[in-house]
């Protein structure tokens, strides 16, 4: 049989605060007037909040703690998130080990959901992890956030505030709020609040949201590998995705075709894009946002990890007055990146740089950027046709993707303009190809092309817990090399710590190959030589291969074999 809970009144006569009659007159005054009847007790001065505050402790069968003097160990803090603290009222107290046992202050013992929402939040950091809670004052919680996490609650004006409440009205308002008034809207709301904070905290790039027949699975996207969390209840997909829909201002009522939109907000003080594209499937709407933290991308083309050598010749090749210079990759390879880092080092006052993209993905302050909308007839080839008129020095086209686009795109290199655009092959020497298969004349590529750029990412090893070992010869072997070659080098690989979520991977470098169009190479694109003796004239020229520019990553210990050899290819 469950046991009694004690009367906060009871609790209060049995430590002789209060007499019999200040109950029964507390309690008349809560039948005419309403509230709590704690505060109704304090306002009639019998007992002060501190008394209240204990007698709820004990009530609720919780420790009474004094937050004023405590000093909490930073490795306790980043347990979680300054979100996470705003939002639920907590501070961090104690972690058991050998328990899995994590206590934390908060002022709202009734408040009893904070336990399974905080337990679900940590659960894949700490497996098994249990939460225990102890009740401090009001002000003792709001002195420590302060001091703590800032005190103000960065959540506001970003994922609770008006940015995040705003819905097309042409949606219709019923639909809009049926979400909210939903008997779930409010676990809802905490729990794509915590999937935001939590995908902004570990730099994920993407978050899916994925409906099977026998559970609802959330995934992150770390430094380009998926990662599964803790799966939410199953019944929570539908209106979590509607309120995804209505914050990104799709059409709700609509569960039968794809859509895409995109949310605006600040999480933890920090400016975030989020573009949603939602699919329908057999057991409900996948969703998947990509993460466009501004604040988490260093647009510093000295800092793009580009050997120094690299580094020189990409200066060089945009200071060029004209040209197109390519960078090519699958989707997901830091193509943007580059190319917004070569825009940035550019950025100055007697420059004239337009962009046109397809969508806006950074705001770069003293360029001019084109949003493609081709709904309205805003294509590439309009954009590109309009902004030649616009007399700028320096042109980024996002991708040449047809005839016309990359037509247009020569025809401003002949006429005495710098090109970056990119393109999608698996290497360097194959854009000729590519752009050749577009419709291009081999004699404009040559006149124009000054270079093409290849690059893939791959995972850094974590310092945390970075290793060393000697290589087997059957490794060298697979690397494509004789054992001989890698005779007395070390090579490194990650054991797997808290810091990288145990995969042994924290962060991620570029690998460049880089295919720069000399005269002899302009002459062999005329006379329509094949990638293999373009890209063999490169080498001789320089021309280090992804998976060359791989190898130099090993032997410095920043990346490992698997990494190299998943994204990379022997080129004969």
């Amino acid at each position: 049989m469950a046991k009694r809970r004690k009367l906060l009144g009871q609790i209060l006569k049995e430590i002789e605060l209060v007499t019999e009659g200040d109950i029964q007159e507390a309690l008349s005054r809560q039948k005419r007037e309403g509230g709590l009847l704690g505060k109704i007790i304090v306002a009639m001065g019998v007992c002060s909040e501190g008394d209240i505050t204990m007698a709820l402790a004990a009530q609720n069968d919780m420790q009474f703690v004094d937050l004023s003097e405590l000093d909490i160990p930073i490795e306790l803090l980043d347990m979680i998130t300054e979100a996470q603290a705003q939002t639920y009222r907590i501070v961090p107290l104690e972690f058991d080990n050998d328990n899995r046992t994590f206590t934390v202050a908060m002022d709202n013992p009734t408040n009893v959901v904070v336990f399974d929402e905080l337990q679900f939040a940590l659960q894949s950091r700490v497996p098994g992890i249990r939460i225990q809670g102890s009740l401090a004052s009001v002000d003792d919680i709001d002195a420590a956030l302060k001091k703590f996490y800032g005190g103000e609650d960065s959540m506001k004006g970003g994922l609770d505030g008006g940015d995040l409440a705003q819905f097309d009205e042409s949606m219709g308002k019923k639909d809009a709020l049926a979400v909210d008034e939903d008997p779930d809207a409010p676990a809802v709301v905490k729990l794509l609040n915590f999937l935001l904070a939590t995908a902004i905290r570990d730099r994920s790039s993407d978050i899916h949201l994925e409906p099977f027949e026998d559970k609802f699975q959330v995934r992150y996207r770390v430094d380009g590998a998926l990662l599964a969390m803790e799966s939410p209840p199953k019944e929570l997909a539908p209106a979590l995705v509607s309120r995804i829909k209505v914050l990104s201002k799709l059409n709700i009522s609509e569960t039968r075709m794809p859509q895409d939109g995109r949310i605006e907000l600040t999480i933890e003080g920090r400016s975030v894009d989020l573009r949603v594209s939602t699919l329908p499937t057999m057991f409900g709407e996948s969703c998947v946002m990509r993460i466009l933290d501004r604040s988490n991308v260093k647009l510093d083309l000295d800092n793009l990890g580009m050997r120094p050598d690299d580094n020189e010749m990409m200066k060089a090749l945009i200071s060029k007055p004209n040209g197109v210079v390519l960078v090519t990759g699958p989707t997901g390879s830091g193509k943007t990146t580059t190319l917004y880092s070569c825009l940035n080092f550019m950025n100055t006052p007697d420059l004239k740089i337009i962009t046109t993209e397809d969508p806006v993905e950074y705001d770069l302050p003293g360029v001019m950027q084109c949003q493609v909308n081709e709904d309205v007839g805003m294509t590439y080839g309009k954009a590109l046709r309009s902004i030649l008129r616009q007399d700028p020095d320096m042109i980024l086209v996002g991708e040449i993707r047809d005839k016309e686009t990359g037509g247009i795109a020569v025809e401003a290199a002949l006429t005495g303009h710098l090109v970056l655009s990119t393109l999608h092959t698996n290497d360097a020497p194959s854009a000729v190809t590519r752009m050749l298969d577009l419709g291009l004349e081999s004699f404009l590529i040559a006149a124009t092309l000054e270079a093409v750029i290849a690059q893939r990412l791959v995972r850094k090893i974590c310092l945390g817990c970075k290793d060393y070992f000697a290589p087997e010869p059957e490794q060298a072997m697979e690397l494509g090399l004789r054992p001989e070659a890698i005779a007395g080098k070390k090579f490194s690989f990650g054991k797997g710590c808290s810091r990288c979520n145990n995969t042994g991977y924290k962060g991620r470098l570029a690998l460049y190959e880089m295919f720069r169009c000399n005269d002899e190479i302009k002459q062999m694109i005329m006379d329509d030589k094949n990638v293999a003796q373009l890209r063999e004239a490169g080498r001789r020229h320089g021309m280090r291969t992804l998976r060359e520019s791989g190898l130099l990553a090993i032997y410095d210990c920043s990346t490992t074999i698997d990494e190299v050899m998943r994204e990379t290819m022997i080129l004969e």
